[in-house]
């Protein structure tokens, strides 16, 4: 019990933050609830993926090359992907999406259901030590991506002229950004010998990189609520 609670703590506490700060216009319970059922539905398809990536055996990646095209093709693109794509096909065309703030809102209660079983299954086979490194590193990670990817579904919503090309940045922005953020931890020891003592860092680098343009983000859209003010029609 203890494990599954520190699992699952992360994530309900970013959860809980985003839906804080989404001030003006908050979502309707029923629609976070399914944004993180869905995005905890997600890991299966996208376990599936991956699963048919390492099979081509280039998880043990014994270059930068091969380590960049799997932390891009063979982990973040998929796992972006199958967020964004619950997040596009079941929330995107709420009328309760009514401004930009909610793609944040979404696209992080889908990722935190992500990561949830994620975290789930890691603490459950690798322990307590684990589940608490994670709480600091991939959870925060998996929430920032979400933020980048919510800002641009944001845009995309309401600009109708440049919905197309904001849509694309809503799904590779956070895959390079992931990517990034998984390389040093995947590449194997003594490709790059620096770096060996350097594998943590190099994500974290890369997490505070994301928290910085997460938190910017939020702020944006914060800023330019419509409902700043009150909803149109209320007084």
């Amino acid at each position: 019990m203890y494990l599954l609670a520190l699992a699952i703590a992360p994530g309900l506490a970013i959860s809980i933050y985003i839906f804080w700060k989404d001030r003006y216009d908050r979502e309707p319970t029923r629609l976070l609830i399914l944004a993180f059922i869905l995005g905890f539905l997600s890991t299966i398809p996208a376990a599936w993926l991956e699963g048919k990536i390492d099979s081509l055996g280039i998880i043990h990646a014994s270059s930068v090359a091969k380590t960049a095209v799997y932390a891009f093709v063979g982990v973040a693109i998929i796992e972006e992907a199958v967020k964004f794509l619950v997040v596009f096909r079941f929330l995107y065309p709420k009328k309760d999406f009514d401004e930009p703030f909610d793609g944040i809102t979404y696209c992080v209660m889908a990722s935190m259901g992500f990561a949830t079983l994620e975290n789930i299954a890691y603490v459950i086979d690798y322990g307590a030590t684990t589940g608490f490194m994670r709480m600091f590193t991939a959870v925060p990670a998996h929430a920032a991506f979400g933020v980048i990817m919510g800002y641009f579904m944001g845009l995309a919503k309401f600009d109708e002229e440049r919905s197309n090309t904001y849509l694309a940045y809503a799904l590779f922005a956070p895959t390079i950004l992931h990517a990034a953020y998984d390389f040093p931890l995947l590449i194997d020891e003594g490709v790059v010998p620096w770096l060996d003592h350097y594998r943590l860092l190099g994500a974290l680098i890369t997490l505070a990189i994301g928290i910085w343009l997460s938190r910017k983000a939020i702020r944006i859209h914060q800023y330019n609520s419509p409902f700043k003010n009150g909803k149109p029609g209320t007084s």
